[in-house]
C-alpha cells in the first residue's frame, strides 16, 4: 500500500513541474528551460533555413507554420529517451517482484 501511496506522490509531483522545452535560435540545440505558466507548448519553426525552438501557448499554435508538440523536450530532432518517471516505475515494479 505504501508504494501505491509513493508513486502517486511521483505522478502528482511530475505533473506539478512545468513544461520543459529547448530554446534557441540555430542547429545545435541544447539549452533547455521551464516554460513559464501560460506557455503549455513546445515550437519549433524554421525560417529561411533558421531553426528557432522555444515555449509556446496553445492558442499561437493554431493555424501557423509552427510546428507545436506537449511533452518535455519535445521539440528536438533528437530523441530524448525515456522518462525519470518510467525508469522509477519499472525499476520499483522489478523489485517488488524479484
Amino acid at each position: 500500500m505504501q508504494f501505491y501511496g509513493a508513486l502517486v506522490l511521483l505522478i502528482t509531483l511530475s505533473a506539478a513541474c512545468g513544461l520543459k522545452c529547448y530554446s534557441c535560435t540555430g542547429k545545435g540545440c541544447t539549452n533547455s528551460v521551464d516554460c513559464p505558466p501560460l506557455f503549455d507548448r513546445c515550437s519549433s519553426i524554421e525560417v529561411n533555413g533558421v531553426v528557432t525552438k522555444s515555449c509556446m501557448s496553445s492558442i499561437a499554435c493554431g493555424d501557423t507554420p509552427l510546428s507545436c508538440c506537449q511533452t518535455d523536450l519535445c521539440n528536438s530532432a533528437i530523441s530524448t529517451g525515456s522518462s525519470v518517471l518510467l525508469m522509477m516505475v519499472s525499476s520499483a515494479l522489478i523489485t517488488l517482484f524479484l
